[in-house]
């Protein structure tokens, strides 16, 4: 039980600026196994920007409590898949050759592209959140259960990618390297069990079974996702890991808004 909790704990150390005790430390192979519990992390992500989001509509108005919420899950998280997402834009958009578009990802300033893209990509998500408050802010639970659910499946397409691809950067300084390590089928399972909670959930408070095909259109995402980076680098890096976080992400409001309204 304490090895499990100290993989919780470095995964909360890592995809998050929350202060973790002491005692849990930090080693690569620890930061590996604790993949597991990327999707846990979610639960936290989307309940702080549910609970902030409500406070800030009842408060103040519904568009500033949504605001409120977003700004909440980008600091609790450091903005940590929003600038994977940017790189990405900025690589894949400048680049033209495997090694120009990891040089590019590798840069610490943000460039048109990556500009653009966040611009465009947090545009969307608060427009269609801003569509779906309108049915889900009357209800709390229902509310934070989606919201648990979008961000725990967006990591955990993240993590089917580990899985799935190769990591292809070289250097030794990246943060990613040590989450990039093959991962086993029982930590795939058990992050898979971790995502999929949340949704049952949701469906179980709508009522609306068909929500269950968020499951295999994300992963569809997932794959156009990764047979783009596949063909242009050979594989995946860290930001590439953020970028599907954050596709996946949207893409479940977009799909579970379209799905909502079918009989």
């Amino acid at each position: 039980m304490k090895h499990e909790l100290r993989l919780f704990f470095v995964a909360l150390q890592f995809y998050t600026r929350l202060p973790v005790p002491a005692w849990v430390g930090y080693s690569e192979s620890v930061l590996n196994q604790s993949t597991r519990y990327l999707p846990l992390i979610g639960w936290l992500v989307g309940a702080v920007t549910g609970l902030v989001w409500l406070a800030g509509t009842y408060l103040i108005d519904a568009n500033t409590g949504l605001l409120l919420g977003m700004t909440a899950s980008v600091l609790l998280t450091g903005a940590f898949h929003e600038d994977g997402f940017a790189d990405v834009c900025d690589g894949f958009g400048g680049g033209w050759t495997k090694e120009r578009i990891l040089t590019i990802m590798k840069d610490s300033r943000v460039g048109t592209y990556g500009v653009v893209g966040l611009a465009l990509m947090l545009g969307l998500k608060f427009s269609v959140l801003r569509h779906m408050g309108t049915l889900l802010t009357d209800q709390t639970t229902l509310l934070l259960a989606y919201l648990m659910s979008a961000h725990a499946l967006s990591r955990f397409m993240a993590v089917t990618v580990i899985r799935t691809h190769t990591y292809v950067r070289e250097t030794d300084d990246s943060k990613a390297k040590p989450v990039a390590q093959t991962i086993g089928p029982e930590i795939l399972v058990v992050a898979g069990i971790w995502a999929g909670l949340p949704l049952l959930v949701t469906c179980w408070l709508t009522q609306q079974p068909l929500l269950l095909m968020l499951v295999p259109l994300l992963y569809g995402v997932k794959i156009l996702l990764t047979r783009y980076f596949t063909r242009w680098i050979g594989g995946y890096t860290g930001d590439c890991l953020g970028a599907t976080q954050q596709v996946c992400e949207v893409s479940f409001y977009l799909l579970s808004a379209v799905l909502w309204t079918l009989p």
